[in-house]
């Protein structure tokens, strides 16, 4: 037997997972509040006496670790057109693993210096214009950036003419220089940035967090949560060497506070009179709902879906949502157990948040006419095709109504512009180890592979579209 330990510190739970890499099992899970208003140790120790009770004594061989306590790795970002370049600096700050605060396009604004200096980011990320394009607004922005005297690090991938003046403009400044994340209009180039931004995770934001003494510990790197998420759901999709992968996937989690959905597929048109609009989505996509999610976010989830939807779903009066709603908003530690309201609410709520955040990570189609007759136009991402659907957090774990609440990221007759799936295997991770095994795959990855097969549970059922 070969003990690895992989650690989560979530924001509200530090989470841990004991692997045994040779016999491809997981011996045991545990978690405990993450404690970091004062030693975020304290908390890890209390998952490791829960695991040691689950697993015995073990000693670990290997150690690694991804965190997303203390508000994870919070960016702010400024690019040129909404559509284009600041559009692509968001992609690649959520594919690296940060929960985006602001997205700015234009050059900025004193209004907008006022509410950076309010974000306090951990990162800036500074892009605009494609290699040989625009550089006014960079240099503009860079020039305004420079004002506030920056205690946070800067990551400059615009325009390559402009950024060793952007660069110049921000000395004194901590400021990293990468390839354009836009070089040509409609191509995308976010894995040098996205690699940037991870590194300076490592450097600096462990030790702003709180972080430093925990990764002492630790054997290899530490990653924002969210990227080792994407890793396993990667490797999931596509496999490694030795070990086939299921095929194009969505991932769906849902928070307390975020819903963040991931989707590993092409996405590109499946018909000829198709054409796409707009700039190309990555392989690997991720997208967070930060106004869905059950408890600190429950208010949004009625507001994007209607307090009608709520109360035709759960079954109760409006009147009664609304009181349940103010509730769990202002209560957000509770949870369901026998009362039969509070379970039918969180079923109506986990359904609709499911339904939201994959319809806006979806892309949409539109029928249009031109000269050669009826053709269609096609926005982000076509996911009708994808036969997977893999399914976490507490509201879908711990139901007898996952694949009830699952079926809401089906595509639904009633809004066809929505390209979501047309029918997919369900599958749960009823034991949180999804982010672990995104770790354990850097170094273990036909191992992780294998263990999500078999633990990312299929009840054997197979949610079709809605009729």
């Amino acid at each position: 037997m070969k003990p690895v330990l992989l650690i989560d510190f979530g924001s509200t739970y530090t989470k841990v997972t004991a692997v045994d890499v040779e016999g491809e099992a997981i011996l045991g899970t545990a978690a405990s509040y993450t404690t970091i208003e004062t030693d975020i140790n304290n908390g890890l120790n209390n998952a490791l006496a829960e695991l040691e009770k689950k697993c015995g004594k073990l000693t670990f061989t290997e150690t690694y670790a991804c965190s997303s306590a203390a508000g994870g790795l919070r960016m702010v970002t400024s690019g040129l057109v909404p559509e284009l370049t600041s559009e692509a600096a968001r992609l690649a700050s959520l594919g690296a693993g940060a929960k985006v605060i602001k997205v700015y396009s234009f050059q900025l604004t004193e209004d907008d210096l006022d509410e950076i200096r309010s974000i306090k980011p951990d990162i800036f990320l500074l892009v605009g214009g494609t290699d040989g394009g625009n550089t006014e607004c960079i240099v503009h922005n860079a020039k305004m950036l420079a004002t506030l005297s920056p205690e946070f690090p800067i990551v400059i991938a615009g325009n390559r003419t402009a950024a060793r003046e952007c660069q110049r403009i921000l000395s004194g400044c901590t400021v990293y220089i990468c390839d354009n994340v836009m070089p040509k209009f409609g191509v995308l180039n976010i894995e040098p940035t996205q690699k940037q931004i991870r590194d300076i995770f490592l450097k600096r934001i462990i030790q702003a967090k709180g972080l430093s003494h925990a990764a002492a510990l630790l054997d290899d790197i530490m990653m924002p949560t969210p990227s080792a998420v994407l890793q396993a759901m990667n490797l999931l999709a596509q496999g490694c060497e030795g070990e086939s992968g299921i095929g194009d996937l969505i991932a769906v989690d849902v928070g307390g506070a975020t819903t963040d959905v991931y989707s590993i597929a092409d996405g590109m048109p499946r018909q000829m009179n198709t054409v796409y609009k707009g700039l190309p989505e990555p392989f690997s996509k991720r997208t967070v709902e930060g106004d869905i999610g059950m408890r600190y976010s429950i208010r949004g989830i009625v507001e994007a879906a209607g307090i009608d939807a709520v109360a035709a779903l759960s079954g109760l009066s409006k009147d009664r949502v609304k009181e349940l709603v103010d509730y769990l908003a202002v209560h957000t530690d509770v949870v369901p157990g026998d009362d039969d309201e509070l379970e039918a609410l969180d079923y109506a709520l986990a359904s609709l948040a499911i339904e939201t955040a994959v319809s806006r990570h979806a892309g949409t189609i539109e029928e249009t006419y031109t000269m050669m007759g009826k053709t269609f136009v096609q926005s982000g991402k076509n996911l009708t095709e994808v036969k997977q659907v893999i399914v976490t957090g507490g509201s879908l774990i711990h139901t007898k109504r996952t694949a009830q609440i699952a079926s809401h990221a089906m595509f639904d007759p009633a809004k066809p512009s929505s390209l979501r799936p047309m029918g997919a295997e369900i599958r749960v991770d009823r034991s949180y180890i999804i982010a672990a095994m995104g770790l354990l795959s850097a170094h273990y990855p036909q191992t992780a592979l294998r263990i999500m097969k078999k633990e990312l549970e299929n009840d054997g059922y197979t949610e079709q579209a809605h009729s």
